[in-house]
């Protein structure tokens, strides 16, 4: 069994998780919780993931803002550490917003204009670039952000690149009134402040690709289960209608229907099957039709002729359609041939011989497609009728055939004459029994 025939085996089949993935589940609970909030049942993945990362980075900046709380609070900057703070209540209230309104366009502006203007206030605060610690360097994840988002990415570095500049040209008065901090706190800070804003922007990024990746292998995995779908109908469309027919119909064909005037119809039916039907229970039965028919189908598909329907314990093969070929009615006599002999080989396998009769006709046909939910492609007209007579006034273990059967391909083959009978519906025939071929 393929991949193609078993969901299950697709499935399997698809590439594991990312270790990036695997590694955000491991994430506290918490988290989880956060890159939940503001999520909306009508979401799209995209709108999800930003909505997700928006709520985790945010939240793990304003976790981390503590420490730079404390700092400022101990070394007696009580107004430095007032703007984390406000960093701090701002994306609380943020998120309790957005967790109400599942909305992130409001909140993602407001959060990226914190994060992107409060570093450089706290650096002007604290004396510029140097006092500062580059604390600025924070803003550096906005446009970050705002390009995971595709949130006008341009306009927020843009915009940090000017507040640098700024912050540049007024370095010197910054820090004309800049506090004093001492070097080993200041040197702590740089640290923080090289570390904090990398840590945060690699979680945001891993999040990003691990939550990318992830549903990049769901819809694959969706590909795949629809591509294996496709295959079973298309293979189901063609165990019901020959491949040039079913592409007319995947073409728009409406209505499928053509005239052929040199086609060979041969119909095949078991000896005594009603009263096999009387004595065998139902699977056995059933096992008997399906060994013989499935043994038939593959001498059928073999000679590249095309299996119309089953009737009963009857069967059907024509030969020349849908593609015309020229060795029509040679091919169709092979096959009653070897059908006779499989016959002769599945009869080993029951208590009673299965014996066959078996029609022949060749000449003019008229096939199509009818139905609209269930497509059955039949032929119709005086051959397939004639075959069929042929079949059930043919006798056991013999291939029963017209004149202009016998008359086309006697060159070939052999026959037998079985002179004139009577066939119902018919009248008076002139009719032959197929020996072998010639060679």
């Amino acid at each position: 069994m393929t991949a193609a025939d078993d969901p299950a085996l697709v499935s399997r089949s698809v590439v594991s998780e990312p270790v990036d993935a695997l590694w955000t589940d491991r994430l506290p609970g918490v988290f989880h919780w956060l890159t939940r909030l503001g999520a909306d049942v009508e979401d799209s993945d995209a709108v999800r993931l930003d909505k997700a990362i928006l709520a985790l980075v945010s939240s793990l900046i304003a976790v981390m803002s503590f420490a730079w709380i404390l700092i400022y609070l101990g070394i007696g900057l009580p107004r430095s550490a007032a703007i984390p703070f406000i960093y701090q209540l701002c994306v609380v209230a943020s998120l309790v917003g957005f967790a109400t309104t599942k909305r992130i366009e409001m909140t993602r502006t407001i959060l990226l204009a914190l994060m992107l203007v409060l570093p450089f206030a706290l650096q002007w605060s604290l004396g510029g670039f140097a006092n500062g610690s580059a604390v600025a360097a924070w803003a550096g994840i906005a446009p970050i952000l705002a390009y995971l988002f595709g949130a006008r990415s341009r306009v927020s570095l843009a915009a940090f690149v000017l507040l640098v500049a700024i912050s540049a040209m007024f370095e010197s008065k910054f820090a004309g009134g800049a506090p004093k901090i001492g070097d080993d706190i200041r040197a702590a800070l740089f640290a923080m402040n090289l570390a904090g804003p990398t840590f945060a922007a690699f979680l945001a990024l891993l999040y990003f690709t691990a939550e990318r990746d992830r549903n990049r292998a769901a819809l694959a995995l969706q590909h795949q289960l629809l591509r294996a779908e496709q295959d079973r109908s298309e293979r189901l469309l063609l165990n019901i209608l020959p491949a040039a027919i079913a592409d007319q119909l995947r073409n728009g064909v409406a209505t499928i229907a053509e005239f052929q005037p040199d086609v060979t119809v041969l119909f095949a039916d078991i000896v005594g099957f009603t009263h096999r039907g009387g004595t065998l229970e139902a699977h056995a039965l059933v096992e008997l039709l399906n060994e013989v028919f499935s043994a038939f189908d593959d001498l059928t598909e073999a000679a590249g002729l095309e299996k119309i329907k089953t009737i009963g314990d009857a069967y059907m093969v024509v030969g020349g359609l849908p593609t015309p070929r020229v060795d029509h009615l040679a091919a169709v006599l092979e096959l009653a041939l070897a059908i006779l002999n499989a016959a002769s080989e599945i009869s080993s396998s029951f208590a009673e011989p299965v014996q066959l009769r078996i029609g022949i006709d060749t000449g003019p046909v008229v096939a199509g497609v009818i139905g609209r939910r269930k497509f059955s492609y039949d032929v119709w007209g005086d051959t397939v009728n004639t075959a069929s007579r042929m079949e059930a006034h043919g006798l056991a273990g013999r291939v029963h055939v017209t004149e202009r059967v016998w008359s086309s391909a006697r060159q070939e083959f052999e026959f037998e004459s079985r002179g004139v009978v009577e066939i119902k519906g018919k009248g008076m025939m002139r009719t032959f029994l197929l020996v072998g071929s010639q060679s």
